[in-house]
């Protein structure tokens, strides 16, 4: 029997039990795809990431002595797609099995699922092996709840994996060390640069433009910093477990005008198209910790661990529990267009400014940048949820639509009506002036709301929850911000609204 297995650019799993032995007939093939390339506008170093990653994984398999087929972007004939590709090899080669990791996008696992039905050969769809859950544990976990609150089933993934756990209870007392990851970076101490590498990416960046791939953001290099091998990830998980595990926790949700990383890992990239598994990193940083107790709090591992077995396998879950209906949820019936400055980051807004212009410049920014700057100014303004979707999906290196989904149409933009969140991320000035260095040097004044250098979130805010009344008056977290609201002067809400839908009308005019 001749079989050929599909391996998409997210799925470089070299660990993965397919590759524990070599067989002649069996043949590996790989694909960089214009569908891929262009369903919606991807960063430039997204692309060049992807497929930098994907041909360092055929070299990596060939070394191991499997067969392998590659197709570059510009190979014969133009224009290929998924399926006629698989189709051409198929016929080519006698192929008389086809094989393939299930996809974790929605999409992709809905094109080879019709593409297998229409086959007259034997096929096989294979797990992964890279995730602690199935695509369908979470659901099961939540069966017959109302709410699927993310802490339930972090606490369940904790004692299943007997992570940080003695005894059946919490190691150290707390579930959670939330309270102690929201302190602003003050500049006390020297942060370490984040690691480099060093993969001269000429020849893809060459085939790119050949293929005329329409992207955004910037790459003025020839030379590419993100892991591309697993060999690289870990050296990547290294440095972060030497150099910045000891502070993660406490400045996890910092902003700060001069650092673009601070403590983070910036391993996003990897472990979302499988260069690491999240088994790795749990274990690697448990065993640091172990090591190095006395120097480093257990709120630091907390705070990070709880980012990979809840919060990522979570939103996993989440996805798999709604899709396909997910993607076009929008509870709040927002439509407006989202403002021209997330493409060039040209606004006075410092935050905005400085968010932007790293996701332009870097093709990253971290979870707070995420929810509380750009989203939280997207939401507020009442964007369209699909283009909020199409942007953060294109813009950010490390976004695959199953994990970038559920994070933007559910907790940034509250477009699902609180599945995942239990109240809007929304918030004034005064959360990115407590959190960040932004304020300092901005343009508009974070304490006043409607003159001509206010800052415009403080407006915007009232608006949001004015407007949006009918929707969130009776959320049980959002009462206090409403009997607040209730209390405010007439003149001072038509006033604050004014200046608002100004805003919302012209948002490239500030």
């Amino acid at each position: 029997m001749k079989t050929l297995r599909l391996i998409l650019g997210d799925q470089l799993h070299i660990k993965h039990s397919w590759f524990n032995t070599t067989n002649n007939d069996v043949t590996y093939c790989l694909f960089e795809l214009e569908q891929e390339s262009t369903y919606v506008t991807h960063h430039i170093q997204k692309v060049i990431g992807f497929f930098a990653a994907m041909r360092q994984f055929y070299k990596d398999l060939e070394s191991l002595g499997h067969q392998v087929i590659y197709i570059k972007i510009n190979d014969e004939p133009k224009g290929h797609n998924l399926e006629q590709n698989l189709s051409r090899l198929i016929k080519k080669n006698n192929i008389t099995c086809f094989e393939y990791m299930q996809p974790d996008e929605y999409r992709l696992d809905l094109q080879l699922s019709q593409f297998t039905s229409k086959l007259n050969i034997k096929t096989k769809a294979y797990s992964t092996e890279h995730f602690y859950t199935t695509r369908t544990e979470l659901s099961e976990f939540f069966k017959g709840k109302k709410q699927y609150l993310m802490e339930n089933f972090y606490r369940y993934m904790r004692k299943k994996h007997n992570i940080l756990i003695i005894a059946n209870q919490p190691e150290g007392g707390k579930w959670n060390y939330d309270k102690s990851n929201r302190k602003p970076w003050k500049n006390d101490f020297k942060i370490p640069p984040p690691i480099y590498f060093e993969n001269n990416v000429s020849a893809v960046l060459k085939d790119i433009k050949k293929a005329n791939i329409n992207t955004i953001g910037h790459f003025n290099s020839e030379v590419f910093h993100y892991p591309i091998s697993r060999i690289q990830a870990l050296q990547q998980l290294k440095y972060f477990c030497e150099h910045l595990l000891i502070h993660f926790g406490d400045f996890q949700d910092a902003m700060d005008t001069d650092e673009e990383y601070l403590f983070h890992s910036r391993l996003a990239f990897a472990l979302n198209i499988k260069l690491i598994r999240p088994k790795d990193i749990i274990k690697t940083v448990l065993n640091y910790y172990r090591l190095h107790s006395t120097e480093i709090n257990i709120s630091q591992v907390e705070g990070f661990i709880r980012q990979i077995i809840g919060w990522r396998e979570y939103m996993r879950g989440m996805y798999w529990a709604f899709m396909p209906e997910y993607k076009s949820l929008n509870t709040l019936e927002n439509y407006n267009p989202l403002p021209k400055f997330f493409w060039t980051g040209q606004t006075k807004m410092n935050c905005l400014k400085q968010s932007i212009n790293n996701s332009l410049n870097n093709s990253y920014a971290h979870h707070i940048q995420r929810l509380m700057i750009t989203g939280n100014f997207a939401l507020l303004t009442q964007t369209n949820p699909n283009e909020v979707d199409n942007w953060y999906l294109g813009i950010y290196i490390d976004a695959v639509e199953w994990v970038q989904l559920p994070n933007t149409r559910g907790m940034s933009q509250f477009a699902d009506g609180g599945k995942i969140a239990t109240k809007p991320y929304v918030s004034s000035g005064s959360y990115i002036n407590k959190m960040s260095t932004y304020c300092k040097t901005c343009t508009y004044n974070k304490n006043k709301k409607t003159e001509a250098d206010a800052c415009p979130f403080n407006s915007l805010y009232w608006n949001f929850l004015d407007a949006k009344r009918n929707h969130l008056e009776q959320n049980f977290r959002m009462k206090m911000m409403y009997s607040l609201l209730n209390k405010m002067d007439g003149q001072e809400l038509h006033k604050i609204k004014q200046r608002a839908n100004h805003i919302i009308s012209n948002p490239d005019a500030y």
